[in-house]
């Protein structure tokens, strides 16, 4: 008589390949988590372009046309003080839509609610675009102008302050990283240890960081400003 063949698995084995399945989980989760930031980094990148791209245009036709009213931020004429009267700027000139204020301001952690930007009534009235209270914008906006270099920064994720760390409490992305829209177009997602100038850090000296993160308006070479807001600041204030 031949004896029967065992085909079901011992406990031993099974504890084996539940220790072997929980390790490479563990080895795994870390990078799903990183490319999923990095995935929504990349997203809050693209609508921080667009809404340099409404901008950029928006000052080019200033300039084109000796508008005084169509500017950069810095420059327009009467001036902006806030992120909603820039923005209402851009959406009331039919640079941006209204609808989609709210997609291009909001990040992981950071949602805003939006009103305004559209007409009604007879005779037609216009309200102008509204953050709404207790908002946390995704981008923070920088009064630049037409006379900054190209590495001056237009906007940056609003969890970094010119030139020092992330802060885990900040919103959107904490210290997982930041990004960044400068003058000349170009957008880059930066991690944590490229946030400020330091000798151990990647950007070095205060010239290279200004080469490759960027620089506050009226940053002169080798000299890093420090980030304000208020009519006089370099940053426009929320809403």
């Amino acid at each position: 008589m031949k004896p029967r063949l065992q085909s079901a698995f011992t406990l031993i084995e099974m504890l084996v390949v539940i220790s072997i399945i929980a390790i490479l989980a563990a080895f795994a989760v870390p990078a799903l988590t990183s490319a999923l930031t990095r995935g929504q980094l990349t997203g809050t990148m693209n609508n921080a372009r667009q809404v340099f791209l409404a901008g950029q245009q928006m000052a080019l036709d200033g300039t084109a046309n000796s508008d005084p009213s169509l500017g950069w931020p810095g420059d327009v004429n009467p001036a902006v003080g806030t992120v909603s009267a820039y923005v209402d700027l851009l959406v009331k000139n039919n640079y941006l839509q209204a609808g989609d204020v709210q997609k291009l301001f909001t990040a992981p952690s950071a949602a805003v609610t939006v009103t305004g930007g559209t007409t009604s009534g007879s005779p037609p009235a216009y309200t102008p675009i509204a953050f709404g209270g207790g908002s946390v914008p995704a981008l923070k906006i920088y009064r630049m102008q037409d006379a900054n270099p190209g590495s001056t920064l237009f906007c940056v994720t609003n969890n970094w302050v010119y030139d020092n760390d992330l802060s885990a409490t900040a919103n959107p992305y904490s210290t997982k990283g930041f990004v960044v829209i400068r003058k000349g177009g170009d957008a880059s997602v930066f991690k944590r240890a490229q946030a400020q100038h330091t000798t151990a850090s990647p950007t070095g000296t205060v010239a290279l960081f200004q080469s490759l993160v960027g620089r506050l308006p009226g940053d002169l070479d080798g000299a890093a400003g420090t980030e304000a807001t208020g009519t006089t600041g370099n940053t426009l204030s929320f809403p």
